[in-house]
């Protein structure tokens, strides 16, 4: 990456044989690739055997990087002391060190990091230990790609929430990360076990960033990193977290081997995901949680059109153009919608979670394409190769990956209909020309789960601008949404705010945005505002330049593109 600097590389002697401990100085060069990372070559002295270990040394200084995040104190949650991280996916690690950055390639790492006196660093690591003068030495002893590898050094402590978890905050969030965490992830990975076969990483901790981290969670291996608005105070978002520990085994122990195949890694975790959610919470609220990420891929679609290239499971990402700004709902939900069509093609729930058994089990520790996974697919279940399962017309396994739209085959959700149904007919109630207050009276919310919720106001949104005066008694009859502190609420109510233009509930889009700075909340509300009135574009200028400090880099480019700058 240009923000890189290599000042020298020199070849080691073998460890323990003869040869000048400084080693060989051997000529660096710098190839043009691409804007985003170019190619650094490095001369042998003579061409290496094949297997031939090498001890290669390069010096170099990084730090302005987009990959490295340097947040002052006042990006954090207790403003006293600055906070440093790094976010490798998808090809942001070359700017922390130079590295093979494809998750085609997979590597066991160490670190020894020195830190100032105050601060502790944590990594994705299968081991650390703090030494003397302030030190702490990490090793990863499993092989994982480039975008795994992670480091965090700020003012943060511990709390242990299960044998073999504990949750990383700064101070002033850790009793709350404890309490909403305590006991409950040692359950989604028994569970996860149970379904996926062994989880090989030893620990699960979990990271609570700060507000400005773009992300609902990072995945990195032994400690996934999560925004801080998943400490919703009724352990209501722990979806995300079942999320992050199904990459566990699809995403970081099984990869998909370039990032035009991203499905195999989210579309497989979202299946794995609503697996465990379905053994621990049931069915109809896993049917629930999908259709509101079956709603996002319609708003999505319906904001590239459906026929766009994004809108394939297998992306063509040109020569030169950033696998970042591929990033979108499809691998994650239309992936998601394949994988399901894969198990009802086997007809039989146990045995298609024995086939991702043995999936996870034969290719391990590998980077792998959609070939591979539908060819084992296949040999896995003969009697299907044999029925011809892969070329169905109107299914065929290639136009699942090559052929943009919406999935060809959607997953039955009717078991969550006894919770979506309430809040459909609530949402019809609240967007009549006559409100029936009587009708409306009649429904009691507050025993409904946040999905529920969500739910309901994803109907409300869909329906607006509802009219005039309506959205205005909502907010006052439901506290609950209009002045809740969960995100997933928040994120809905502001978005329903700007879509009736009820100005005298912008400020609750401002204090939103300024409290947190995750890309899933904050595009698609300056969106809404960009698209809105006068008075909506005035508030998104206000609050960017307001913000902008704060927000991760590729955030704030996103925001700069919506808003023309």
């Amino acid at each position: 990456h240009p923000a890189l600097a290599v000042s020298r590389a020199a070849l080691l002697p073998p460890p323990g044989g003869p040869g000048d401990a400084a080693g060989q100085a051997l000529p660096v060069e710098s190839r043009p690739f691409t804007s985003y990372g170019s190619a650094l070559h490095i001369a042998l002295p003579q061409a290496p055997r094949a297997g031939q270990l090498l001890t290669l040394l390069i010096d170099y200084e990084v730090g302005e990087g987009p990959g490295v995040c340097w947040l002052s104190p006042e990006q954090t949650a207790g403003k006293q002391k600055p906070y440093m991280y790094t976010q490798g996916q998808a090809v942001l690690n070359r700017s922390f060190f130079p590295c093979f950055d494809t998750p085609s390639v997979k590597f066991t790492y160490s670190a020894t990091v020195k830190v100032p006196e105050g601060f502790t660093a944590v990594m994705s690591a299968t081991s650390w230990e703090k030494q003397k003068d302030n030190t702490f030495v990490f090793k990863m002893s499993q092989p994982i790609p480039s975008y795994l590898v992670a480091l965090v050094v700020g003012d943060i402590v511990s709390a242990d929430v299960g044998p073999r978890s504990r949750v990383w905050a700064e101070p002033c969030l850790i009793e709350a990360a404890k309490k909403e965490y305590d006991g409950v992830i040692e359950e989604f990975l028994v569970v996860g076990e149970k379904l996926f076969g062994p989880y090989v990483w030893g620990r699960y901790d979990i990271l609570f960033m700060p507000p400005s981290f773009p992300f609902g969670g990072m995945e990195n291996p032994c400690l996934t990193f999560v925004t801080p608005c998943l400490l919703a105070g009724d352990r209501s978002l722990v979806d995300v977290i079942i999320h992050e520990i199904s990459h566990s085994w699809f995403g970081n122990l099984v990869t998909n081997a370039t990032w035009g195949e991203f499905w195999l890694n989210e579309g497989f975790t979202m299946y794995a995901q609503r697996r465990i959610s379905t053994e621990v919470y049931g069915l109809p609220y896993t049917c629930l949680e999908a259709a509101t990420g079956r709603a996002l891929l319609r708003q999505h679609m319906d904001a590239t059109g459906e026929d766009h290239p994004l809108n394939k499971l297998r992306v063509v990402i040109e020569p030169g153009v950033n696998p970042d700004d591929t990033y979108n709902e499809t691998p994650y939900e239309k992936g998601y919608c394949f994988v399901s069509y894969l198990a009802h093609l086997v007809g039989n729930q146990s045995k298609f979670d024995a086939f991702l058994q043995a999936y996870v089990n034969r290719f391990k520790f590998q980077s792998i394409t959609a070939d591979d996974t539908l060819g084992f697919f296949l040999e896995y279940f003969p009697e299907l190769k044999e029925k011809g399962v892969d070329s169905i017309p109107g299914f065929e396994f290639d136009r699942w990956l090559n052929t943009p739209g919406w999935p060809p085959y959607l997953p039955d959700l009717s078991p969550g209909q006894q919770l979506m149904r309430p809040a459909e007919e609530l949402a019809e109630l609240w967007a009549a020309d006559s409100l029936n207050m009587e009708a409306i009276e009649a429904v009691d919310i507050m025993g409904w789960r946040t999905y529920q919720l969500v739910y309901f106001l994803d109907q409300v949104l869909q329906k607006s601008p509802l009219p005039e005066g309506n959205v205005k008694r909502l907010s006052k009859m439901y506290p609950k949404i209009s002045k809740a502190q969960n995100a997933e609420l928040r994120l809905r109510w502001c978005q329903i705010v700007l879509k009736n233009n009820l100005e005298a509930e912008y400020s609750k889009v401002k204090d939103f945005l300024h409290s947190q700075g995750k890309q899933k909340y904050t595009l698609p509300l300056y969106r809404a505002m960009w698209g809105g009135s006068e008075a909506a574009r005035a508030l998104a200028m206000e609050t960017f330049s307001a913000t902008a400090p704060q927000l991760h880099v590729n955030v704030q480019n996103y925001v700069k593109k919506i808003l023309g700058l």
